[in-house]
């Protein structure tokens, strides 16, 4: 596992990230979705694993849940267990707002 580090401070990883929109971010080779509820944050594949369709363009729920723009189907942005709909839970990366920053793990 690699950890990544967006921003420089605490302020400066919650300026990076607007509450409750979801960002793509570039990490090495792996590009992944990331959102920011409060202070909070959750990191994640950006392709639902049913169809592929994309979670960028999704939207939260607030029961703390993504939802795909596709087909609708509901994962926990906590632990990415799929909540509504059949197919495999969202993969997932731990992701921890410190005070160098947000630190993401691949």
């Amino acid at each position: 596992m690699k950890n990544y580090q967006l921003g420089s401070s605490r302020d400066s990883a919650l300026s990076l990230f607007p509450n409750l929109t979801i960002k793509r971010v570039r990490l090495g080779e792996k590009e992944i979705g990331v959102i920011r509820i409060e202070e909070e944050f959750f990191a994640f594949d950006p392709s639902c694993p049913h169809r592929g369709a994309s979670l960028l363009q999704g939207r939260i729920n607030g029961s703390g849940e993504i939802i795909c723009p596709l087909h609708e189907y509901r994962f926990e942005l906590k632990t990415g267990q799929v909540k509504a709909g059949l197919c495999p839970d969202l993969p997932i990366y731990p992701a921890q707002l410190t005070e160098e920053g947000l630190l993401i793990s691949i």
